[in-house]
């Protein structure tokens, strides 16, 4: 996701001339041993391509850390400027069905031929340094910025793909900077423990910006790095927050502000109005340089969509599609599955990566799955469905346990095992979501 000098393996220049983003895409997947998949954790090389680039940024940036929810609040940012007037330009990953949609302006995925200009012009800038390797994080991060600026965006929302420290989106300095949730993940990278975490995560405040944490006990590292850089720092529950009931709830910031009547947030899920609160505090934070109104507030909390994130598609049996794949994740998604109601059976096709922790992932869920569907997931970091079951059997989760060869096969076995009182739950990564996706848009 992030660059290393010196680890992965550049392609001979002048071998190959994509045409097309197909061709691209391969391209960048053989920059890495691992394709897409590869981490190179650190900032050297990325600063190089981006000075031969000569980028500057073209607009106040967001940059948008955590281990979960930050998906959820980039698109109410990004939804909150659009609807302001903004020309907003967010960068998000990983991708569900197509590359593009990690690149969007105004909420819609720019078209191929944008990126493959800018994918050539990082290429032809990695050339002249010397070849240098990026990884396809590094690579998609600093074609990205190429798009935005070529398009003149007012506004700038970065996604964090792993940490953020040594992120290639760090590269660029933030006038606002979120962590959102602060869990253990990734910590083989980022270390065993929420210290090790929040301190990686902190890494993307500045001096004299503002630094906000959506986390309800943030770690003392976090809060030790943004005032040793002299961040504004801005806490979950002491310089702002939310209170309400289940029909409209207000958010509260500094100075008694107070922003009330607002309705609850378009995506479903408790989790989601403390995303709409950190979106909403950034928002204040730069409202001196872009100012918005409440009626784009309103509209960008409750007029958003965004697939996989408990995402309960309508008809019987009902369906959930939520990208959880993390312990943290999967508690959040156990409960707004509690939250629906009554079902008669609850089957759960699931998909996941090995260097994931399968074992706290999937224990919340101990009593509450009558039929596992578990799924092979390819890739060099997929986990085997033999894997998987070991992980269900071992911790006496219950349920019935079928292993099968991909994420498709498990869910077609679901659909013909599942009444239409019953409800079936797809998660564990965005693979097995986006395979199931596609597999409901082939029909089959």
């Amino acid at each position: 996701m992030s660059g290393r000098a010196g680890s992965a393996s550049p392609a001979s220049p002048g071998a190959f001339a994509p045409a097309s983003l197909t061709d691209w895409l391969a391209y960048l997947e053989g920059l890495h041993p691992k394709g897409q998949a590869g981490i190179e954790l650190g900032l050297e090389r990325v600063q190089l391509v981006k000075e031969a680039l000569r980028q500057q940024l073209p607009c106040p940036l967001i940059t948008v850390a955590g281990t979960n929810g930050k998906g959820s609040t980039c698109a109410y940012l990004e939804a909150i400027y659009t609807f302001a007037g903004y020309r907003v330009g967010c960068y998000s990953s990983p991708h569900l069905l197509d590359y593009n949609e990690r690149v969007r302006i105004n909420g819609r995925a720019v078209d191929d031929a944008l990126l493959c200009a800018a994918f050539a012009k990082v290429e032809e800038a990695r050339k002249a340094c010397h070849g240098i390797a990026l990884t396809y994080f590094e690579f998609g991060t600093l074609a990205a910025l190429e798009v935005f600026a070529a398009q003149a965006v007012e506004v700038l929302i970065l996604e964090v793909g792993l940490g953020g420290r040594l992120d290639a989106v760090n590269a660029y300095d933030a006038d606002c900077a979120l962590v959102t949730s602060i869990a253990l993940d990734h910590t083989e990278w980022l270390g065993p423990t929420r210290e090790s975490i929040g301190f990686e995560k902190a890494g993307i405040f500045r001096a004299g910006k503002p630094a906000l944490c959506a986390d309800p006990d943030p770690p003392a590292s976090l809060i030790a790095q943004a005032l040793a850089v002299g961040a504004d720092l801005q806490l979950l529950g002491r310089d702002f927050g939310h209170f309400g009931d289940a029909a409209q709830w207000t958010f509260w910031g500094r100075g008694g502000l107070r922003r009330g009547g607002l309705a609850n947030p378009g995506l479903r899920g408790r989790c989601q109005l403390r995303n709409a609160c950190a979106a909403l505090a950034a928002v204040e934070g730069l409202k001196t340089r872009l100012p918005v109104s409440m009626s784009a507030v309103r509209r960008g909390l409750i007029e958003l969509d965004l697939p996989g994130r408990f995402q309960v598609l309508p008809g019987r049996p009902t369906i959930v599609l939520d990208v959880a794949h993390n312990p943290q994740a999967v508690g959040e998604l156990v409960d707004n599955l509690a939250g629906m109601g009554f079902f008669a059976r609850t089957l759960a096709v699931v998909g996941m990566l090995a260097d994931k922790d399968i074992a706290g992932s999937l224990a919340p869920l101990a009593g509450r799955i009558d039929r596992w569907l578990l799924a092979d997931l390819g890739g060099p970091r997929g986990a085997s469905a033999a894997s998987l079951a070991e992980v269900v059997t071992a911790a006496s989760l219950g349920g019935e346990v079928e292993c099968l060869s991909s994420p498709e096969q498990a869910f077609a076995r679901s659909a013909k095992l599942a009444g239409e009182n019953d409800r079936i739950a797809v998660f564990g990564s965005f693979y097995t979501v986006a395979a199931v996706m596609r597999s409901m848009q082939n029909g089959r």
